[in-house]
């Protein structure tokens, strides 16, 4: 038997002929049932991925190993996920890549912190900062669930980030939090000089105050900022065109790099336009 076959344990991703997905553990001896039929487990037990299964009422179903983003969209959530757009654009922007040690506060649901440690690999190290516990728990739990056990290299811990004993050798730091420019101290202590910090924050007024504080804090480059949006296309022979339906606008990353310590940052020229700022009283 191919190491590639489903075997018992495997999360089994069904899709119908609708391209409606559904989710299953291979347990022995185990029956999913559905509006027309069941089909056992046991039955996709040996098969390789690709394969097509039916029920005992002829519904068929393309069997596959769920990708990263299929468990991540439908694992149980306790707060709002970053999307796996935004998830593949932080990894990017932020080079997070095996080896190095990252700071992550805001874990949510744990969609993150997952990404993070299959970029980071064996060698690299995640220390999560979750302030409410019971996300803690859940993304402990879907973390935990997509490895196959709690990996060595990640560091849970709950409260805020402010109140953490943190060492000051981070290569990367990553907040997803209502208010992130109340940690910029910390960040800036945590990071190495050329480290990379990083902010994902959902609204214009957020972004406002987490660039402004980042600058006020002489500590780092000047911030960019940006959104991602993903639109799919629909094709059907000679008819394409976009879908109606599109992944619009789910939050800003903030990215700039930490100074050197006692070096001032190059300021950039530029002229504000009117309004930028609100005039002296």
């Amino acid at each position: 038997m191919s190491d590639r076959n489903f075997q018992y344990g495997d999360r089994v991703q069904l899709t119908d002929a609708k391209g409606k997905l559904y989710s299953i553990t291979l347990t022995a001896g185990a029956e999913w049932h559905t509006h027309k039929g069941m089909l056992k487990h046991d039955e996709l037990v040996g098969i390789p991925e690709g394969s097509i299964v039916a029920t005992n009422g002829e519904l068929k179903f393309q069997a596959f190993r769920p990708l990263l983003a299929d468990y991540v969209l439908s694992m149980p959530r306790g707060a709002t996920i970053i999307y796996p757009k935004d998830a593949a654009m932080i990894l990017g922007v932020a080079d997070i890549k095996p080896g190095v040690r990252v700071l992550e506060a805001g874990v949510g649901s744990g969609a993150l912190s997952i990404s993070i440690l299959r970029a980071i690999g064996e060698n690299g190290f995640l220390h999560s900062v979750e302030i409410r516990d019971d996300f803690a728990k859940i993304s402990e739990k879907n973390v935990s669930s997509y490895f196959g056990e709690k990996p060595v290299n990640w560091k849970l811990s709950i409260g805020a980030l402010q109140e953490q004993q943190l060492e000051n050798s981070f290569d990367r730091v990553v907040l997803d939090m209502l208010a992130p420019w109340e940690c910029m101290d910390v960040a800036s202590n945590a990071l190495v000089p050329g480290g990379v910090f990083m902010s994902y924050v959902a609204t214009t007024t957020q972004l406002s105050r987490i660039a402004e504080a980042i600058k006020d804090s002489g500590n780092f480059t000047e911030p960019e900022s940006s959104e991602t949006i993903v639109r799919g296309w629909h094709h059907e022979g000679l008819a394409v065109r976009p879908q109606h339906r599109m992944i619009g606008h789910t939050g800003f990353l903030v990215f700039a790099r930490r100074m050197a310590p006692g070096v001032a940052v190059l300021q950039r020229r530029r002229r504000p336009s009117k309004g930028s700022y609100d005039l002296p009283d």
